[in-house]
């Protein structure tokens, strides 16, 4: 899927701002993409976004209505309907992350045939993959993964992703989530791709590139945590990495979800994650950790913990917030 810009954000009747999550981190890492916010009289999230109707929108040159908002169940709710159905009259294409499918709203799906407008519904793709083959292919490729899930895997990767185009370094972030497909304006939700061809999917996300293109492929999942395994290891395999860069929070007591399932050893996350790795590149490398620090209490325990990483790993350990991630591009750099 390719979904076009500019966006107009739609936070719909969002309880609070965690209910926007979504459309706060596509506006965080694409601010000139999202032109404005509609929001329903009884929402309570906002996103600094100049208010627009869909007039005002269409107007502007927006292509894209994007429903930015997570309730619980991922459902489409009622009171949308009519502001989608105004998009689409209106020639823009509609986009959600939602579980429930805006294609299988009553009317909508005929409303955007008869418009020539598109609707994606970027959890459910829409390609058909093959299994995956493991053959080696050129190009370099960065994966991050986690020692649990949520630990800023995304964050990291867009942020190297952000480092390296600065440095003018050819590459691309490759999105496997909701969230940075948005971002990406393209990509392939792996957790609702059918398990034996998430593999397949990846090598198809990230292709046989240019010797020195980077793509930065966001992770999903952890190999340790017990229920989202799976889907860490097919992109593993998959994205055939030349690096991988472990995310890590270090303030947890257990893994996400799981209170009685203990969080990892950093070392045992890297080692476990390097073997799965090394499968389909015997090269990978893990590069750098990155530590999302913002639960530490303290400068001097975070500087103190980063330190400790950094000798013990002899690899950058920062956080990709407070310190950027100059040197794990070096170390990209290198390889």
């Amino acid at each position: 899927m390719q979904i076009e810009h500019p966006y107009l954000m739609f936070l719909g009747d969002a309880a609070d701002q965690l209910a926007a999550k979504t459309a706060q981190g596509i506006v965080h890492w694409r601010r000139d993409w999202c032109v404005g916010q509609l929001r329903l009289d009884d929402c309570n999230a906002n996103l600094g976004l100049p208010e627009m109707t869909i007039a005002e929108a269409a107007a502007a040159g927006v292509r894209t209505l994007v429903i930015g908002v997570a309730n619980r169940g991922g459902v489409i709710s009622e009171s949308w309907i009519e502001t989608i159905l105004a998009a689409i009259g209106a020639g823009m294409d509609v986009a959600s992350g939602l579980h429930a499918r805006i294609t299988d709203i009553p009317g909508v799906a005929d409303a955007a045939a008869a418009n020539g407008g598109q609707l994606f519904d970027v959890r459910h793709p829409t390609e058909t993959f093959e299994v995956g083959s493991g053959v080696r292919r050129p190009g370099k490729r960065l994966l991050a993964v986690g020692t649990d899930c949520s630990v800023g895997k995304m964050y990291t990767a867009l942020a190297i992703d952000a480092e390296l185009t600065g440095r003018g370094v050819d590459c691309d972030f490759r999105a496997t989530g909701q969230t940075g497909i948005f971002i990406a304006g393209s990509g392939v939700s792996v957790d609702a791709v059918v398990s034996d061809f998430i593999s397949g999917a990846t090598e198809w996300l990230a292709p046989a590139n240019a010797p020195d293109h980077w793509d930065l492929v966001e992770g999903q999942g952890s190999l340790f945590h017990p229920s989202y395994a799976g889907v860490t290891m097919g992109l593993v395999h998959g994205a055939q990495p030349d690096a991988l860069v472990l995310c890590h929070e270090p303030t947890r007591t257990h893994m996400r979800g799981l209170p009685h399932q203990a969080l990892p050893e950093v070392s045992a996350c890297i080692e476990g994650h390097l073997a799965a790795a090394r499968l389909t590149n015997p090269d990978a490398r893990c590069v750098g950790i990155a530590v999302n620090t913002s639960g530490m209490d303290g400068d001097d325990t975070r500087v103190a913990l980063l330190g400790e990483l950094s000798d013990r790993f002899a690899m950058p350990a920062l956080d990709p917030v407070r310190e950027g991630v100059g040197a794990i591009a070096d170390a990209l750099e290198r390889i």
